[in-house]
């Protein structure tokens, strides 16, 4: 059974969140409800709704994942490094 549930934000948060829905091309509800589960995700047990994975579900995703050498990890961990350099620091929407 579903929920309803009224949201009161201000004004500069509601246009944040009305920006990323559309540029995600998801719903307001949909942002909201993702960032509330991740939010609490950490808190919830298996019945409260938090998704158990398997180590049959590990298996299967393993075998569809990329799998770099170790030059190539290296290479991949450098080029995050300097990426990481190049681009100056994001300010929080929240600031």
């Amino acid at each position: 059974m579903k929920e309803y549930l009224t949201l009161r934000l201000p004004a500069d948060l509601a246009r944040a969140l009305a920006r990323r829905a559309k540029a995600e091309r998801a719903s307001k509800s949909a942002l909201v409800r993702e960032a509330v589960s991740r939010y609490l995700a950490p808190s919830l047990s298996p019945s409260e709704g938090a998704r158990v994975v398997t180590g049959r579900d590990l298996l299967a995703r393993w075998s569809t994942m990329p799998h770099l050498t170790p030059q190539e990890a290296d290479d991949f961990a450098k080029d995050i490094a300097a990426a990481r350099e190049a681009v100056p620091p994001v300010r929080s929407a929240w600031e």
